[in-house]
């Protein structure tokens, strides 16, 4: 038999794990197996078998040989939060925020959301598309293999309908996984009343997103000035009746309430946490929610990062997503949010790559396709340059140390390469 791909001599598989129930939680995140002097066989897409070198057998064949001497194979990023499509960038207001411009006077000026809203409103599908497809394939040259991709910079229907459509055409148009989320609850229009956006929410565009097949999940933006949290509940339980599993924004600017109506809802997630304390990490406590941090938009905006050595003492699993987004986050790069988690939230390089791998996976309900060196699992890999450690690379933040990506069990070429 002759394989598709053969990884030989890798100095370190990264995240081999035999069987994978769901996230790694507390103590356990700072475990991060690591098979070293080893060989990955790639097959019909799929991760066929791994091994010590001493064990491959001699004469095995394969379409493609790939040597990784002194080079690491890691599982490829998930990145279970972004906003992945957007019309324009926004650096007109970072420079607003440079000269001291706050969130809120940002978006008092017309600027933020309803910025964002307005630009996508005026660009037809294929412009938007066009724009998010160069970000797709950016994201994987830095080793992402799935991620989630929310709407809510379109905030009518058509617009909102419109993202998602976006959404699901690039995961067929690339070999990332892609999971959408419809984020209608983002802001509220300038020229509607917050009541009478709501129930256009529910009325109209949860049922015409269900309709379409367009999304998975539910997310509302719980924080002042935007959505409460009786407003976000009686928003996710609609979006619930019609099969959309809730995933929140919770306490990024303020304590919001956010995490609470996440528990009581039974979201997936709930992400940003830059304001959180004991009470929010004792509801935590006994629920299935994963607790997302965002560090990118934390550093980005100045806020205080997510407290990720409180959460992961209490015996909690901690993911680490991108919030990729042209406002607050303007990157999808997943080896600067592996650096931020160690430099700026003092995680450990074994817990942060179990944050953006098996912890984000199961933040999308991905961890038995993706997310770890596991047979059977889809063959979504990276391979490092030559380095010297694993923290070599939060350490090198600035460098792209990524060589070579495969997704799906094909090494990916990009348009621009």
């Amino acid at each position: 038999m002759t394989f598709d791909i053969l990884i030989r001599n890798i100095k370190g598989l990264v995240q081999v794990r035999e069987q994978v129930s769901g996230p790694v939680k507390g103590a356990d995140m700072s475990n991060l197996p690591i098979l070293e002097q080893s060989y990955l066989i790639i097959h019909e897409g799929t991760i066929a078998d791994y091994g010590p070198m001493h064990a491959l057998p001699s004469a095995i064949q394969a379409k493609s040989n790939l040597d990784a001497t002194g080079r690491y194979v890691f599982p490829s990023y998930v990145d279970s939060h972004t906003h992945l499509i957007f019309a324009t960038s926004r650096e007109e207001e970072f420079v607003m925020k440079i000269k001291g411009a706050t969130y809120e006077e940002i978006a008092a000026s017309g600027g933020g959301i309803l910025n964002s809203a307005r630009k996508l409103q005026q660009m037809p599908e294929e412009e938007l598309f066009d724009r998010a497809l160069i970000r797709a394939y950016e994201i994987m040259k830095l080793g992402t293999g799935a991620v989630e991709i929310k709407s809510g910079y379109g905030l009518t229907t058509r617009d909102e309908l419109k993202m998602l459509r976006v959404g699901r055409r690039i995961g067929e148009a690339t070999p990332l996984l892609v999971k959408t989320t419809f984020l209608g609850a983002h802001a509220v229009p300038k020229e509607k009343s917050k009541a009478h956006y709501i129930d256009e929410i529910k009325n109209e565009m949860i049922p015409a997103v269900a309709e379409e097949k367009l999304a998975d999940y539910i997310d509302v933006f719980c924080e002042q000035g935007f959505f409460t949290p009786d407003e976000t509940e009686e928003i996710v339980e609609r979006g619930k009746a019609y099969g959309l599993k809730p995933r929140l924004h919770a306490n990024q600017l303020h304590r919001s309430g956010g995490v609470q109506v996440g528990v009581k809802t039974g979201a997936c997630s709930v992400d940003h946490l830059e304001n959180i304390g004991e009470e929010e990490i004792n509801v935590l406590r006994g629920s299935r929610v994963i607790p997302t941090a965002l560090p990118g938009a934390a550093f980005f905006l100045g806020l205080p990062f997510p407290p990720a050595r409180k959460i992961i003492e209490a015996g909690l699993p901690l993911a680490v997503a991108s919030d990729y987004n042209p406002g607050s986050s303007p990157t999808g790069n997943m080896n600067l949010m592996v650096a931020l988690a160690c430099i700026k939230m003092k995680m450990t390089p074994e817990e942060a790559f179990n944050a953006v791998t098996i912890n984000t996976a199961a933040a999308l309900e991905l961890e038995h396709v993706c997310g770890s060196i596991t047979k059977g699992k889809i063959a979504n890999v990276f391979i490092t340059r030559p380095i010297s450690s694993i923290a070599f690379l939060p350490y090198s933040f600035g460098s792209n140390l990524i060589e070579t990506v495969i997704l799906q069990g094909r090494i990916i070429q990009h348009p621009e390469d």
